[in-house]
């Protein structure tokens, strides 16, 4: 009988620590595809912080590096302008990126570092318990908003991606999902250009990616996507918000 689906070469045969329904696991599969299809597992090195993808680095082939919380585009930065031939990449959540990582991903990005950044937005801190994040929409519950996200109090939800597409050293922003199959796939072809642009020394490249949370939600699996769907969607649409060689006309 002929093979038609197989685990990518770049995911380590191993179980995966992530809760039932989370989606980490659909976005690591899609890195690892684009590392197998590109050649470039052996030439890759991943950077993975705190939070619900710590430990990332039992998952890649690739090598993969631990940064302090919030550090890993300072952290990649430096692995890339050392080893200017390798393709490296960070993997964050909302919490590291859009919180305490925010200086490190806004001024990596107007630097127009040469990297990749994979951005998993679930609009909470998973890891941690569910408490706000800088993502989580108005009138979210959360275990620090019981009453919902007041913006009258907490101020409004980081959009990353328009905010950091209107920086010159971006060459790519976009923002996907992996709710559905369609959606998974033009997920696959953002992680693929992202690297493609790193081949080019294009600059710096983010892929948001809207994912769930259904342990911290207090949601099934399936009622977490239909979340994903019809709430996450709507205030954070997908799209392009930039797509030019870094350093070109914004």
């Amino acid at each position: 009988m002929a093979v038609v689906f197989e685990r990518p070469k770049s995911l380590c045969d191993v179980p995966l620590h992530y809760c039932p329904g989370c989606t980490h696991g659909i976005v690591h599969r899609l890195v690892a595809e684009v590392m197998d299809e590109m050649g470039i597992e052996g030439d890759t090195v991943g950077v993975c912080p705190v939070g619900c993808s710590v430990m990332a680095y039992n998952y890649f082939g690739c090598d993969m590096i631990e940064a302090p919380h919030g550090r890993a585009p300072a952290v990649a930065t430096g692995v890339k302008r050392s080893n200017p031939d390798k393709f490296v990449f960070t993997y964050q959540g909302d919490g590291d990126l859009a919180a305490i990582g925010t200086a490190e991903t806004v001024h990596a990005a107007t630097r127009g570092e040469n990297i990749v950044v994979i951005f998993i937005n679930n609009t909470i801190y998973g890891m941690t318990g569910g408490q706000m994040a800088p993502t989580t929409r108005p009138g979210q519950v959360t275990q620090t908003t019981p009453f919902g996200r007041n913006p009258e109090l907490a101020g409004y939800p980081v959009r990353v991606s328009e905010m950091l597409s209107t920086l010159t050293g971006v060459a790519l922003a976009q923002r996907v999902a992996v709710d559905s199959v369609a959606h998974i796939r033009e997920a696959k072809k953002a992680i693929r250009k992202a690297f493609e642009n790193q081949k080019e020394k294009k600059g710096f490249s983010i892929v948001e990616v809207l994912s769930t949370c259904p342990t911290n939600w207090g949601l099934t699996p399936t009622d977490a996507l239909k979340r994903l769907r019809e709430e996450m969607i709507p205030y954070y649409p997908l799209g392009v918000y930039k797509d030019s060689v870094a350093g070109g006309n914004d």
